[in-house]
């Protein structure tokens, strides 16, 4: 038994059970909900299973009068409830009967033993009553306890059902695996053998999966191995990834909390790398502007010697034309691991130009052209003040230049 979460059982659930329980219908909490409650973490969301089906959980939640969210899982048997400003996500217990590699068409069974079965590993294929009790058909909570991700049955036949699996074993390990390199051998030879079929997988599939992988534990060991079980050239990756670069940053950015795209763009040499990846895998137009702006100005774009070393940063937003320019640098210096530069220019607030052409103009300067020129010839002055400079000490300026 597990002691219970007292804050899982809301109002909504203690409803949602009431109506299984009327209707000896077993319900209980499926896959990676048991895996983070065993491992004392709050889940992000809850999915249920059930031996009853669609159809049945339809009519029960009818009958009773609860609203049903309508959203596409019906096929695959899941049905979406509301109760007390809570959607339950309810799935029908399934078997796989065919699959490609990508997806799966299901019958419904109501053997729990056959629905873990076919869940990826064994730590996610756990179900916990809603009494305490824990039903683990494959040693989930064994190998949770002792940190070990494992496949549930052979790894090769869980692959080829979905090969994205391949990277769901690699975001795993580095959530839960406590060192790098603890694999069992099987595995790492089924992945290899198995690389290929990431090539069938969507850019957008792949891309939620290494975004995760990326900001998790044992990142640069994962990448490494990414090259090693030859894995790489279908997710994106180029070819000759810069792994010594890899390592160097992946080291000592992962207490700065970095964008995905910012641990990634260390593989990267140039910015035709970064066009490749968003061909291959879809990423957003910010990600892909981040990539680039770090293949460009990660070299040159560094710390001022003597006792300014933000002002070349501070230089380059003063003079950037672009939106979020800040985000890109608090980026750049993450990937720099300038920690305590990046603190300080968190907490620096853009100055603002204190002249305006209205003061030039009650000083007398009063042609377009001479007050565009004259607040430039300011603004440099004003720059190379390190913007301390303010409105009295620029104008008398205005009277020397």
């Amino acid at each position: 038994k597990v002691p219970s979460s007292a804050a899982l059982f809301t109002p909504g659930l203690r409803s949602v059970a009431e109506l299984f329980e009327k209707k000896n219908y077993e319900l209980r909490i499926a896959g990676g909900a048991v895996r983070d409650l065993l491992s004392g973490v709050t889940p992000q969301d809850i999915d249920f299973a059930t031996t009853a089906t669609p159809a049945e959980m339809k009519e029960m939640f009818t009958a009773a009068g609860v609203r049903l969210i309508n959203n596409k899982g019906e096929k695959h048997g899941t049905i979406t409830a509301r109760l007390h400003e809570q959607n339950f996500e309810i799935t029908t217990l399934r078997i796989d009967v065919v699959t490609d590699g990508r997806h799966a068409e299901v019958e419904f069974t109501t053997d729990w033993h056959k629905d873990a079965e076919r869940r990826d590993l064994t730590v996610n294929s756990m179900f916990l009553g809603l009494d305490g009790t824990l039903y683990d058909f494959f040693n989930g909570y064994e190998d949770l306890k002792n940190k070990k991700i494992r496949f549930v049955g052979k790894a090769a036949e869980r692959i080829q059902e979905d090969y994205l699996r391949i990277l769901r074993y690699f975001r795993f390990y580095g959530r839960i695996a406590e060192k790098p390199g603890d694999h069992e051998p099987i595995t790492l030879q089924a992945i290899r053998e198995n690389a290929k079929g990431l090539a069938g997988i969507s850019g957008e599939r792949i891309w939620v999966e290494l975004k995760k992988i990326l900001v998790g534990n044992h990142v640069n060991h994962l990448v490494q191995l990414m090259y090693e079980l030859d894995i790489a050239q279908y997710i994106g990756l180029p070819l000759n990834g810069n792994l010594e670069e890899f390592a160097r940053v992946s080291k000592h950015i992962q207490n700065l909390s970095p964008k995905p795209m910012t641990v990634l763009t260390s593989l990267f040499k140039g910015k035709d790398d970064v066009t490749n990846l968003d061909l291959r895998l879809k990423i957003s137009k910010e990600e892909k502007n981040l990539g680039l702006f770090l293949v460009k100005h990660r070299q040159e774009l560094t710390k001022g010697p003597g006792p300014e070393p933000l002002r070349p940063y501070q230089d380059f937003l003063m003079d950037s034309r672009e939106a979020n320019t800040n985000s890109k640098i608090f980026e750049l210096l993450k990937y720099q691991g300038e920690e305590q530069l990046l603190k300080e220019m968190q907490e620096w607030t853009v100055p603002s130009f204190p002249v305006s052409g209205h003061d030039l103009r009650k000083m007398g300067v009063s042609s377009g052209k001479e007050i565009g020129t004259a607040l430039q010839q300011l603004r440099d002055e004003w720059k190379k003040s390190g913007y301390h400079m303010d409105k009295e000490e620029l104008l008398s300026c205005l009277k020397k230049l």
